[in-house]
């Protein structure tokens, strides 16, 4: 960097206008401006991740037990401050059932042996009471930002759903998993 340089995103130039000519006389007034830099584009990528198929949770099922629903493999190798936004959607079909989901996204990034959670647990519960002999199909999706990450670092991000409460009455079926990531880079370069 020179000295006509700053390190912020601005350069400086200078203008010369309202140069005037009067018989012999030359007036010129000269002034100094800062211009915004040419910003260098930044690197994003889409990754679609891969669903683990239709999830049955049966009748009589525990309070606690995990059902792992979809997976996505993230590569930041060459990415400036990463940030991952992971879009999860899903299907719920439950046939007299009685329950409350809780979803959560995990990440597993290295060396490391147990996985982190990323974001809030997203809970489901019906729309409705349902009556014996009832069901209902509804759809369910949240998005989650992960910008704690580091460069040249490769992770596995998993949406794992819990049943909640002593044991689930009915049978719910999840289909159509999926989960998406989406990573761009944070710091912008001059």
């Amino acid at each position: 960097m020179n000295a006509n340089e700053y390190s912020d995103e601005f350069e400086n130039r200078v203008t010369c206008c309202d140069c005037d000519q009067k018989c012999s006389e030359r007036k010129c007034v000269c002034k100094s401006e800062r211009i915004q830099k040419a910003l260098k584009p930044i690197k994003a990528s889409l990754k679609c991740g891969t669903s683990t198929g239709t999830i049955t949770i049966p009748a009589e099922t525990p309070a606690g037990v995990t059902f792992t629903l979809a997976t996505v493999n993230v590569d930041t190798k060459c990415m400036n401050h990463p940030c991952i936004q992971l879009e999860f959607a899903s299907n719920i079909i439950a046939t007299a059932a009685t329950l409350i989901l809780n979803f959560q996204i995990f990440k597993q990034c290295g060396n490391l042996m147990a996985p982190i959670p990323v974001g809030p647990i997203w809970t489901f519960s019906p729309p409705v009471e349902l009556t014996e002999g009832g069901g209902f199909t509804n759809t369910f999706s949240f998005f989650v930002c992960d910008c704690d990450t580091t460069c040249d670092e490769c992770c596995n991000y998993r949406v794992v759903v819990t049943p909640v409460g002593v044991a689930t009455i009915g049978i719910t079926t999840i289909i159509n998993s999926s989960l998406a990531a989406i990573i761009v880079e944070r710091a912008c370069e001059y």
